[in-house]
């Protein structure tokens, strides 16, 4: 409504200025009596022959009070451009990772940091898998610590520098235990290991991340899986074991 009175109000304004000069009394009685002779007919709307006759723009400013009601306003306008594309059917099976371009030296230096060594791959003819022991250790692996036992299967990050199969050392141990002590470390043990094997590398449960700019009609929904490295316990060395097997057999 604002906008018509506007552009009336500017039409108003022009057709004055541009009024015509008057004409004689004769032609006004033509024409009134030609009028009469025809039927009425609607008038058709007027329609400008230019917009650029009327270059003028009119600026509305917002009566609400706080900005909670802009936000709501947001909440029922969904921008679904893209949405459906950008949650991604990712494989189940991970893609092998591209040569890091590292030595030898540089990648043993960084698995350390870790927390683990790669021994190397698991040969045909051995069997690293042993009955159970009561024997436990609390092992750190990245940012992340497990108890486990020997005959256990956790799930870390993914590990670099490591396939299928191999063998490895986790020489990041903070805690031994058994039926006849407990070792606590501080923070480590140096003399403690534990021994593991790489079963799988996979991809986790999809995680839904929303994303949304106030004000802005953005508002996108993503999957993420994370890749995640499946360790067969094999073997805890450190820890008087004696007592344990007695008590066991």
């Amino acid at each position: 409504m604002a906008t018509r009175r506007c552009l009336l109000r500017l039409l108003s304004r022009r057709l004055l200025a541009h009024t015509p000069q008057p004409t004689s009394r004769a032609s006004i009685a033509t024409r009134t009596l030609t009028s009469l002779a025809k039927p009425h007919a609607p008038q058709a709307p007027r329609v400008l022959a230019s917009p650029r006759l009327f270059p003028s723009r009119c600026h509305y400013a917002s009566n609400r009070s706080s900005g909670d009601g802009e936000e709501g306003d947001d909440d029922d306008h969904y921008d679904e451009e893209g949405s459906g594309d950008e949650w991604g059917e990712e494989e189940e099976a991970v893609a092998a990772k591209p040569p890091s371009g590292k030595t030898e030296e540089e990648k043993v230096a960084e698995a350390a940091e870790i927390g683990y060594t790669v021994v190397g791959p698991l040969g045909a003819d051995e069997k690293p898998f042993k009955p159970y022991e009561p024997v436990f250790a609390v092992v750190q692996i990245g940012s992340h610590q497990f108890k486990v036992s020997n005959g256990d299967s956790i799930f870390t990050e993914r590990l670099k520098f490591c396939d299928v199969n191999d063998k490895l050392i986790l020489n990041r141990v903070l805690m031994l235990g058994s039926q006849s002590q407990t070792v606590i470390g501080r923070p480590t043990l140096p003399d403690a290991t534990v021994h593991a094997v790489v079963e799988e590398h996979a991809l986790d449960a999809k995680v839904i991340i929303f994303k949304k700019k106030r004000r802005k009609n953005y508002r996108r929904t993503k999957g993420h899986r994370q890749e995640l490295t499946k360790l067969r316990i094999t073997n805890i060395e450190g820890i008087d074991k004696s007592e344990a097997t007695a008590v066991a057999a």
